[in-house]
């Protein structure tokens, strides 16, 4: 008897690899093939104002606990308020908010101005209408390069149905579903 031999199938690279250190640009914009869905992270500053920030870096964890996590640059305005560790909420964004998105997305100014949002259950600033809110408390939070990583524990959340708002190679998208498989 004879051990059968698998011959790998060769790959075809559409353009050449590239090692690390690369380039940021081109990092980012392979980065930014994959798609995901759009979040506004809101919690209160230390004056207890209300701060957010649109954030794509959104992710599960684990189911029990209720664990999610999101990360921002540690340059970010807000940053050091979620740092802070005060209640926070998650807003998974629809389909129809790309403009809620740009605005949280933008540096500077009032992005809360002619907003509603109340405080919810667990304290933390929620914006109306989202598709889905989480309300969480801070787990835990790890230095990740120029980023920090927060992991969150999920209290509450609420939500509504509809398509979410997807963001890939720098433009929102829309979900479209496919044929067959059944």
């Amino acid at each position: 008897m004879h051990a059968a031999t698998c011959q790998p199938t060769p790959v075809q690279m559409p353009v050449a690899a590239h090692r690390a250190p690369f380039d940021g640009r081109l990092f980012r914009r392979v980065l930014g093939l994959f798609p995901t869905g759009v979040t506004i992270v809101t919690t209160w500053d230390e004056e207890g104002r209300p701060v957010g920030a649109t954030v794509s870096s959104f992710n599960t964890v684990s189911l029990d606990p209720p664990l999610v996590l999101f990360s921002m640059a540690k340059s970010s305005a807000c940053c050091d308020a979620f740092a802070a560790g005060g209640p926070l909420a998650i807003h998974v964004l629809g389909h129809e908010q790309a403009e809620l998105s740009n605005r949280f997305a933008r540096g500077g100014g009032d992005k809360w101005a002619d907003l509603t949002y109340g405080a919810g259950e667990h304290g933390a600033p929620l914006l109306e209408d989202t598709l889905v809110s989480f309300e969480c408390s801070l787990f835990a939070q790890y230095p990740g390069g120029d980023h920090t990583i927060f992991v969150a524990e999920v209290r509450q959340l609420r939500f509504r149905d509809g398509e979410p708002l997807v963001f890939c190679s720098g433009t929102y998208r829309q979900l479209m579903a496919m044929g067959g498989g059944q």
